[in-house]
């Protein structure tokens, strides 16, 4: 897979002049990378990382932290179902299965059309509306066997317009001018922050 695009690498000069540190980009350049493959290659890694000032070893390391980021391939559409305890009792387990079935994979599997792939996985803060599973990162709660099949048809019909392919983090992106990105100072630049200056205890008088 290719290095980021020229058009990538446009928007990832645009959003490295928002933060004081080149590499304090790392994280949204590595989502602008998923977002262009659908996956984080090695090539897009290097050159990350040549464009922050870092080594593709710091890149691969945040890369390889975060779940969200994935390194090899997988389907247009990521389905995360939650099999923690608030979606075990209510089901998520027996939705696993089913989805398993329906799909013809295991977790961790893509189907052979490259459109779906599967992951069993830990909660995902929504136990109030178990059994409950993610598509691209994008909720479903309440989910019968049912209601899983439906959602299956609808994205392959492309019916579901709210779901976008995996690897867009949203539908809009935030733009700043030269004049709000010129008033971006560094730690240093700036000074002691106000917040901590008020809280440090008054020097003695002729200390």
């Amino acid at each position: 897979m290719s290095r980021l695009t020229s058009s990538s690498v446009l928007l990832a000069r645009e959003i490295i002049v928002r933060y004081p540190r080149p590499k304090s980009a790392l994280i949204p350049l590595l989502h602008l990378a998923q977002q262009q493959n659908g996956y984080v290659s090695t090539e897009s890694m290097e050159h990350i990382a040549e464009l922050i000032g870092v080594t593709p070893a710091e890149v691969l390391g945040t890369c390889s932290f975060y779940e969200m980021f994935k390194r090899e391939p997988v389907g247009r559409y990521m389905i995360n179902i939650c099999t923690n305890i608030s979606c075990q009792l209510n089901g998520g387990e027996e939705l696993l299965h089913h989805a398993e079935e329906q799909l013809g994979i295991k977790p961790g599997g893509t189907t052979d059309d490259g459109m779906f792939s599967l992951e069993d996985v830990e909660c995902i803060a929504a136990c109030t509306e178990a059994p409950c599973l993610q598509v691209n990162y994008r909720y479903e709660y309440n989910l019968s066997n049912e209601g899983f099949d439906r959602m299956i048809s609808d994205l392959k019909a492309g019916a579901r317009p709210d779901i976008p392919l995996h690897g867009t983090l949203a539908r809009v992106r935030q733009h700043l001018t030269q004049e709000q990105s010129s008033a971006i100072e560094s730690p240093e630049q700036a000074g002691t922050p106000v917040w901590f200056a008020s809280r440090q205890p008054e020097e003695k008088a002729g200390a």
